[in-house]
C-alpha cells in the first residue's frame, strides 16, 4: 500500500463520496474510483459498501481507517521534523471556538504576528469537540478550546478565565422564570449546553426547549429580540450588554468558572512556528 492510495481512501471515508473526494483532493474523479478499487483488489476485500447514501465503510474499511489515521499522522510528524527550523516561519494553523476569538485569541495572534511576520497564521473557528478531532487528525497544528481536557495524545496548557452567565433580553431579573424560556445555543458540540441541561435539572425543570442557532451574533440577537435565553462567557457578551441589549445574570458558583487552554500534539518535535506560539502562551 501506497501513501497516496491511503490519502485518497481517508478522503472517501472522511467524505462519504467519490465525487466529494475528489474535489477536496483536487483530483479527477475516475482516478479516485480506480485507486479504491485497486486498494481493494490489493486486500482481497471490500473497503465501502455503495449505497444511495454514500460510500459506507465495511467493517475491514474501519479497521484500515484508524490505521490510516495514524500512518498519515506519522508522516505528516516525519516531515515537519524533517523541515524543522529554528526560525518560525511557513503556515500556522489554529483552531478557536468562537466566544474566545476576538476577545482572547485576537491579540495573541497580533503579538505573534508583531514578532513572526513570516508565518502565515490561519484562524479557524469551530466547536470544542470539532477542534479536538481536527488536531488529532492534524487538520489543525493546535486550538483554543473549553477545558481541562484529558487525552494521552494532547497537551494541554491553560491560557484563559472567564465567567459563564446566563443572558436574557433587557430588564428580565427573574432567574426561575429565566430558566423556563427557550435555551438558544450553537450546534449540538456547544459545550455550555451540558452544564444548562444540569442547571435545569437541579432546578427541577425537567421539561425544556433547546433552539440551535449558528453563530454568536445570532445568538445575542435571538435573545435580546425575546427569543429565549444562552449561556455564554461574559466577556463576549459585554459589548452588548453596555449596549443595552441584553442583561446577563450571575449563574450559581459551581456553573461559573470557565476555562480556555490551547491544545497541540503531544509529540516530542514540532514545527518552529508553532512552538514559538507555545513559548508566547506560557510567558506571565
Amino acid at each position: 500500500m501506497e501513501s497516496g492510495d491511503l490519502k485518497i481512501f481517508q478522503a472517501v471515508a472522511r467524505e462519504g463520496s467519490i465525487t466529494k473526494a475528489a474535489q477536496v483532493l483536487n483530483y479527477v474523479q475516475s482516478n479516485v474510483t480506480a485507486r479504491i478499487r485497486l486498494l481493494e483488489a490489493e486486500l482481497g476485500l471490500p473497503l465501502f459498501r455503495r449505497t444511495n447514501r454514500g460510500m459506507l465503510l465495511t467493517s475491514a474499511g474501519e479497521n484500515l481507517l484508524r490505521y490510516t489515521d495514524q500512518i498519515i499522522s506519522l508522516l505528516e510528524e516525519a516531515r515537519r521534523t524533517t523541515q524543522y527550523s529554528d526560525v518560525p516561519d511557513g503556515s500556522l494553523r489554529v483552531g478557536c471556538i468562537e466566544a474566545a476569538a476576538s476577545t482572547y485569541v485576537l491579540p495573541v495572534i497580533q503579538e505573534y504576528q508583531s514578532h513572526y511576520p513570516k508565518v502565515q497564521f490561519q484562524l479557524h473557528t469551530g466547536a470544542t469537540h470539532d477542534l479536538v478531532q481536527q488536531v488529532l487528525t492534524d487538520e489543525l497544528d493546535g486550538a483554543f478550546i473549553y477545558g481541562p481536557i484529558d487525552e494521552s495524545r494532547l497537551n494541554y496548557l491553560p491560557v484563559f478565565e472567564d465567567e459563564l452567565v446566563l443572558i436574557s433580553e433587557q430588564n428580565r431579573a427573574d432567574m426561575e422564570q429565566l430558566l423556563t424560556m427557550p435555551m438558544l445555543f450553537f450546534d449540538v458540540g456547544c459545550t455550555h449546553r451540558a452544564r444548562a441541561e444540569s442547571l435545569l435539572k437541579e432546578k427541577g425543570i425537567s421539561s425544556y426547549e433547546i433552539r440551535e442557532f449558528g453563530t454568536m451574533e445570532v445568538i445575542v440577537n435571538g435573545v435580546s429580540a425575546g427569543l429565549g435565553v444562552s449561556l455564554l462567557p461574559r466577556s463576549s457578551v459585554a459589548f452588548a450588554e453596555e449596549a443595552g441589549r441584553i442583561s446577563s445574570h450571575s449563574l450559581p458558583e459551581h456553573y461559573r468558572k470557565l476555562e480556555v487552554g490551547f491544545i497541540y500534539p503531544s509529540r516530542e518535535i514540532h514545527s518552529a512556528a508553532l512552538t514559538e506560539l507555545i513559548h508566547q502562551l506560557q510567558l506571565p
